[in-house]
């Protein structure tokens, strides 16, 4: 979810109604493309193995080992006759509303601008590599597609009851952090993981984070964190699961149940929790005493 710092008030100039713009495919510099294929290079390098097989799979089907950024209206052709989910590009961070509506309607709204060369770790706003190389895949999943437009709108409602704090907690620890089960162990498929070198080796690897089973109430009762590595990783069974817990679970009792109480601290665990693996926490530590 976004930091409402970032957020602006009204479409910016150029964009429609609804906040798309073109993408501007045929303006991006060679420069721009070589940055993509670079990050692109460095990552299919460490997935196999460690995604899950609906992101490799939709990686595969939507093509996005050919060279350079994609353009959305190829990649919205291939998605549509697989999902009916289409990308979109939009100037930056949009309003709740408008990312919640967007997705209850199976658009997905991208960045269309891509990092500098020396920004290839890290970069606070999501951009064309983090959302399509990250989310897109996924997208391609007809469980998981059903499990995001449901989630828009489920985001929708959350407005109304006041509980989007709650509810961006689930996308934060599904959607761009998430881990699920599959016979050959624990894969990452959330997208701030697959579109991170660092973490991709850090969720699964390290011995620092708790691995827990997920649980609805517990993911949205726990606070996250935006600038760092993950101390706890929430671990689906599978992608059928999610959707079935999602779309089953009347939320409006459960928001009343749970905004009142107060959060679960990062890296905390709880007597009720599944903990399929219980982390040793030393990277926080570290980051704590200064180190690391």
């Amino acid at each position: 979810m976004a930091d409402e710092t970032h957020v602006l008030d009204a479409p910016p100039e150029g964009a429609a109604a609804d906040w798309t713009i073109p993408q501007g495919w045929d303006a991006y510099t060679p420069e721009e493309h070589r940055v993509w294929d670079t990050l692109y290079e460095r990552q299919i390098r460490l997935l196999p193995g460690r995604a899950s097989k609906a992101y490799l799979k939709g990686l595969d089907a939507l093509r996005l080992s050919e060279s350079g950024i994609p353009n959305f209206e190829e990649l919205s052709e291939r998605l549509m006759k697989l999902t009916g989910w289409q990308v979109v590009a939009v100037p930056g961070l949009v309003p709740d509303d408008v990312f919640f509506d967007h997705m209850a309607n199976r658009r997905f709204v991208s960045g269309n601008f891509i990092r500098r060369p020396d920004q290839l770790d890290y970069l606070q706003e999501p951009d064309v590599f983090h959302d399509v190389f990250g989310h897109v895949p996924m997208l391609a999943d007809p469980v998981f597609a059903d499990y995001l437009e449901a989630y828009g709108r489920g985001g929708l409602r959350a407005l109304e009851l006041g509980a989007l704090k709650q509810l961006a907690r689930l996308y934060w620890y599904t959607v761009e952090f998430g881990l699920v089960e599959e016979d050959e162990g624990l894969r990452i498929y959330g997208a701030g993981i697959v579109s991170s070198s660092a973490e991709s080796v850090f969720a699964l690897d390290d011995p620092s984070p708790h691995r827990i089973g997920f649980d609805l109430e517990r993911v949205m009762r726990t606070e996250y964190r935006i600038d760092d590595f993950q101390q706890n990783y929430f671990v689906v069974p599978s992608f059928d699961e999610l959707l079935r817990v999602t779309v089953e679970t009347d939320f409006a009792p459960l928001y009343e149940r749970i905004v009142p109480l107060p959060p679960l601290p990062v890296a905390a665990l709880t007597a009720e929790d599944k903990v399929l693996h219980h982390g040793t926490q030393a990277y926080a530590r570290g980051k704590a005493g200064g180190a690391g």
